[in-house]
């Protein structure tokens, strides 16, 4: 009825009005427009999107589906699996960023020169004064990391034979681990241990991070496991 009303308007206002007909098109278009914003069809259907992912791997107490930016609103399987895939991909980085900064504050470092000067690896400071500090390892070390980096993001860690059974799965035929011998239980067990360790990471390196910069400004805090950042 709402449709037929708004439709019987337009065709009058059409009929009765002495402006350009281009004008007359554009009001009658800028109407049904504006009405269609309203339309609880699209609202139903986003609604549906949403509901359709509420049962998927990671969605788990205590907040189960938690989407506050709402990054699925009328998302499809395949953008879901892309933001999985982004999720588990930060998770994994995150978890070997948070244990790099336990073993190196712990002062674990690698042997020998980190250079041809004979700098030894526990000469640069930890986090990220390494990386942005004064005594920061030197451009061109950063340089071979992030290429280091670049050629696993594009050459590795990734699904080469398309062979992956869910989103970050990179065995690509050559690394099992016994994987296939779990039933779809356990598989679905370990990989929400990997999700819930990935986003306790996330957390984890960040604040370290946010930690460490507070140090400059002399609020100074005595972490638990690895003490005060310096």
């Amino acid at each position: 009825n709402g449709w037929r009303d708004l439709m019987r308007s337009s065709l009058l206002f059409s009929s009765t009005s002495n402006q350009p007909t281009m004008f007359k098109l554009a009001a009658i278009a800028s109407l049904i427009a504006g009405a269609s914003a309203f339309a609880p069809a699209q609202q139903g259907a986003s609604s549906t999107a949403l509901k359709a992912f509420e049962s998927e791997l990671g969605a788990q107490p205590p907040l189960g589906f938690f989407d506050p930016l709402g990054l699925l609103e009328d998302a499809d399987q395949e953008r879901f699996d892309r933001l999985r895939y982004v999720e588990v991909k930060h998770g994994r980085i995150c978890q070997l960023a948070f244990l790099g900064q336990i073993v190196t504050r712990a002062g674990i470092h690698l042997d020998g020169a980190i250079d041809k000067a004979g700098n030894s690896f526990d000469s640069f400071p930890n986090g990220l004064a390494a990386v942005f500090g004064p005594n920061a390892i030197p451009q061109a070390g950063l340089i071979q990391i992030f290429l280091f980096v670049g050629f696993l993001e594009l050459g590795v860690m990734k699904d080469v034979t398309g062979e992956a059974e869910f989103p970050g799965d990179f065995r690509n035929g050559a690394l099992d681990f016994g994987w296939d011998s779990f039933d779809e239980e356990t598989k679905l067990s370990k990989r929400a241990i990997e999700l819930n360790n990935g986003r306790a990471a996330m957390m984890g390196i960040l604040g370290l991070m946010v930690h460490e910069k507070l140090n400059e400004i002399g609020m100074v805090a005595d972490l638990p496991i690895i003490g005060a950042l310096q």
